[in-house]
This record gives C-alpha cells, structure tokens and sequence, in this order.
C-alpha cells in the first residue's frame, strides 16, 4: 500500500525541482524527503525519480496523476465534511414511536426541508426501547423517546437525551357524552364509565383509580395494539371512554372530545436522544431544533 503523505512529497519534489526546496516547503530535512523518495520507490517496486535533472520517470508520473485524484478526494471529503458539520448538507436516520411519526416529526422534517434543502432524512418508527437499542447499535443517530412521570425510563449508558415537552393524559370521550362539555373532568366521575384498555392504557386505569381514589377503572374492553387511531375510532362510536396522551389526539376524529382531568395529571415526557459523544454533527442538531419547534407547536393547540 502507498501512504498519500509520500505522494505529498513525491508531488513537491518534482514540482519544485529539488529535494532541498521540498524539504523546506514541507518542513522537514533534505535527508527525509530522500527516505521518503526511497520509501515510496520500495512500495511501488519502480524508480520514481530521475535525480540528476529531477524529473519524474514513468511510474513517478503515474502517481503524480493518482496524487492529484487523491487531493481532490480530500477537497470534496473536506467540503461535504463541513457541509455536514454545519447541517446544510448529508443523512440523518431519524426513529420515533407511532403518535410522534405521526404528528411531530412530518413537521419537524417540513421544517428542515424549507432551511437545508440538501438534507436526506430516513426515518424507522420504533418504540422507546427499541430506539435506544437502535442508537447504541449505530442503526439511526437521533431518536425521538418518551416516558411516564409516574413509569420513568432512563436512558441507558451512552445515550444523551434531551428533553423536548410534557404530554399530559387527557380522558378521549364521545362527543355525545353527558360529561363532554366540561373544562375538565374529575376522575371520581368517570370510575364506572366502560373504559378501553391497551397495553399502554390498562398501566394508566391502574394509576387513575389510585389518583381518583375509587376503586373502579377495570376496562370494560381490551384492545391489544399500539395504534392510538384505533382506540380513538372505538371512542367515537361510543364503545368505551380511554385515558390517552394528548399528542396521540393531534389529530383525533370529530366524534371524540378529548378533556383534561381535575386530579392531578398523567404526564408522558418526550426527548431526543443521540449517543452521547463529544462533538454532534450539526445536521443532528439541525433536526433536533426542528424536532423541538413542532413539539411547541403541536402541544400548543
């Protein structure tokens, strides 16, 4: 293999003339830039030089040739380098849970489209977990996570997490019920509703007879999934009442109102993560304020 520091010398050598002139340009001594000729005449197994004029021979103008390949590699490495450290240019792997994928992150990416046309953004919807394992594994460099108030879920060794906003559990109820003309609902009033459970709500039934202090909140129909849509369509024709975080009903259907509860919230954390090093490149940070600008706005409403 041919070290492109002695293609340097070889290119100063001959451009210059003189094995004393390069020397001096480079900043090292006559006899170095002699070993390093000799080096680099060993690897290419031809005489590279003619000495007396200097000039290059055949083999010394091909590498002549490939060191000018070799400097404009570097000038484009350099170039698309720097276009990445300020964010203007590059790929980001973006992944984020379902009610994020849906809501936050198409503004976020809108947002970075308008501001680093040259941006190129994948993104994978994976849950928290997986997003971390995702991270650690190189597989994506910024993730969007979440955890509870009352059910935290530290990042794990390497990972750097930065908070983006509070997402309070509101109760999703018909539009036709008794109850949905309020400004906020006691959960007391709402322990023999027919609630529906999931995964995620039937932790939350649990939480919500505790904060309520009444021992009702057994859901009256389970639906196994992760797709908030689904359980806003079971709302919506009147099958059951279910605690959601507000961002899952950014969008939620015209039969469905979703109210704030009296007692003391529910709150779901949400957070960029990325492995924690010493430098981020900036199209990462790029995305992260865009992230964290259509979080503000999306909470907003």
């Amino acid at each position: 293999m041919i070290d492109p520091r002695l293609l340097v010398t070889l290119e100063a050598v001959v451009r210059l003339g003189s094995f004393a002139a390069a020397a001096a340009e480079l900043g090292y001594t006559q006899s170095a830039v002699s070993q390093q000729i000799a080096d680099l005449e060993r690897r290419a197994g031809l005489r590279v030089l003619d000495r007396r004029p200097v000039r290059p021979t055949a083999a010394g103008m091909v590498l002549l040739r490939v060191a000018g390949e070799v400097r404009a590699a570097m000038s484009r490495a350099t170039t698309e380098l720097t276009a990445l450290d300020a964010g203007r240019a590059g790929e980001v792997r973006l992944s984020a849970f379902v009610s994020a994928a849906n809501t936050i992150v198409p503004a976020a990416l809108a947002k970075l489209r308008e501001t680093h046309p040259g941006v190129v953004v994948s993104l994978t919807q994976l849950e928290t977990t997986d997003s971390y394992d995702a991270l650690l594994r190189g597989d994506v460099d910024l993730a969007v996570t979440f955890d509870y108030d009352r059910f935290p879920q530290p990042e794990p060794s390497g990972v750097r997490r930065t908070p983006l906003g509070r997402d309070p559990v509101v109760v999703a109820l018909p539009a036709t019920h008794p109850l949905a003309d309020r400004e906020s609902v006691s959960l007391a009033d709402l322990a023999d509703e027919s609630w529906i459970g999931t995964p995620v709500t039937g932790t939350h039934l649990d939480l919500l007879a505790e904060l309520a202090r009444s021992p009702g909140f057994k859901p009256r129909l389970a639906f196994d999934g992760d797709d908030f849509r689904t359980v806003l369509g079971l709302v919506a024709h009147g099958l059951g009442i279910a605690p959601l975080p507000t961002l899952a009903l950014a969008d939620t259907v015209s039969r469905v109102v979703a109210v704030p509860i009296t007692e003391e919230p529910l709150v779901r954390f949400l957070y960029t993560c990325r492995l924690d090093t010493t430098r981020t490149p900036g199209i990462v940070t790029c995305l992260g304020e865009c992230l964290a600008a259509a979080t503000k706005d999306a909470m907003a409403y």
